[in-house]
């Protein structure tokens, strides 16, 4: 049992513990060397074993373990979009889940900066289109943004995030969840959202990315 997989497995039942993995939804993974070690398919995140979870290469090949998890093109197409990502984290987490339904905020992101910790934390999360769940097609869609971002959001299913560590890839993915019950709770109110230069300057500090220069198409644009 590796300090990588112990470190997994206790990310994994603390994320369950808060309720934002229903049954065996979710996955988890971290970058261990050149392997990555990846939640099985049909895990429940409450109980895992460390001693048996899917072991993969970055292209994808199976080293080790049982079957990974169906997701896990989307975790290796971080993983090969960030060189210093070391985890990535994949829920249904309800509110999350119900925000991926709506339109996106913007065209770089689902959700506007309501709050500096969802921008220190998260950064931009864009809307990627709907795809059967494990399509590997979503997972180049991914891959090939032509901006930057840790996270997206699945249409019509729920949150991805990526960090450089297991414990801020929860943070990040609990941030996520947070922001997104924040919105469905103002609905089309109008809102003050951070202004793009405090958006910028605090992604700048904490290293995430808020490159927001596309038109808004959601609900709560005014600033």
């Amino acid at each position: 049992m590796t300090a990588a997989a112990q470190e997994l497995a206790a990310t994994a039942a603390h994320l369950a513990g808060l309720g934002l993995s229903p049954g065996s939804s979710g996955n988890v993974s971290v970058r261990d060397g050149d392997r990555v070690l990846i939640t099985p398919t049909g895990a429940d995140l409450a109980a895992l074993d460390p001693d048996a979870l899917c072991v993969l290469d970055l292209d994808g090949g199976h080293v080790a373990g049982p079957r990974p998890s169906k997701e896990f093109p989307l975790h290796l197409a971080f993983y090969r979009r960030e060189s210093d990502t070391r985890a990535v984290v994949h829920l249904h987490s309800r509110h999350a889940a119900a925000a991926s339904c709506r339109a996106p905020w913007s065209e770089l992101s689902a959700l506007p900066p309501l709050t500096p910790y969802f921008v220190m934390r998260v950064g931009q999360i864009p809307l990627l289109p709907y795809a059967p769940p494990g399509d590997p097609a979503q997972a180049d869609v991914l891959e090939r943004l032509p901006f930057p971002c840790r996270a997206a959001l699945l249409q019509n299913h729920g949150p991805v995030v990526a960090a450089g560590s297991l414990a801020a890839a929860a943070e990040a993915a609990v941030e996520v969840e947070e922001t997104c019950a924040l919105s469905l709770l103002l609905g089309d109110r109008p809102v003050r959202l951070l202004t793009p230069p405090e958006a910028a300057a605090l992604a700048a500090k904490y290293g995430t990315y808020w490159t927001e220069s596309g038109e808004r198409t959601g609900a709560g644009a005014q600033v």
